[in-house]
């Protein structure tokens, strides 16, 4: 058998279809990279944009914060009349501060006082050291063990030794002071 003779009109169609799928590899190339460009700008659009709403939202809280620092001003001024201090005002020395003190009235109340004192040291077997308690006068070892024996807080160790009460307890009592304030109201 001998081999057909190949007709040149299939060798034109081959060489047109090559051609055509050519050209459609290469429209498809240059349309991957025109699309690739066209999202790299889109996402430089974005970027640009969610930096504009940061700006944007910061100087809306700079221009609040400000607008609210001069409604304060006003208030100051004109509502309570408050101003900047001036140079006479300012005092020298404490003893002149001192001087503008006023006596304590006679049915003012105790002031408080704080006193911090380093915690009580732990003897080698575990135990507290014999401080002695300056409310109750007892050991705060012996105050400890009766409080863990007997189940009770501190208050009802106190109590039970007749010490001080506890600031609870003298609100509660209150001072013979409150006892006329509260006659003179009809309270």
């Amino acid at each position: 058998m001998a081999s057909q003779p190949i007709k040149p009109g299939s060798r034109l169609r081959q060489a047109s279809w090559a051609g055509a799928l050519s050209a459609a590899l290469a429209l498809f190339l240059a349309l991957t990279f025109h699309v690739n460009a066209i999202k790299s700008e889109v996402r430089l659009a974005e970027r640009r944009i969610v930096s504009l709403e940061r700006e944007k939202l910061r100087l809306e809280t700079e221009f609040e914060s400000r607008s609210s620092q001069r409604q304060l001003a006003e208030w100051n001024a004109v509502d309570f009349g408050y101003v900047a201090p001036r140079a006479g005002q300012f005092l020298a020395s404490e003893a002149e501060l001192a001087s503008l003190g006023v006596p304590r009235r006679a049915d003012a109340p105790e002031p408080v006082r704080l006193a911090r004192a380093a915690p009580p040291p732990v003897e080698e077997n575990g135990t507290l050291a014999d401080w002695v308690s300056p409310l109750t006068g007892q050991s705060i070892a012996a105050e400890a063990r009766d409080a863990v024996a007997h189940g009770a807080g501190r208050a009802a160790t106190r109590a039970a030794a007749g010490g001080a009460a506890t600031l609870a307890e003298r609100l509660a009592r209150g001072s013979p002071g409150d006892a006329a304030l509260i006659a003179e109201s009809g309270q």
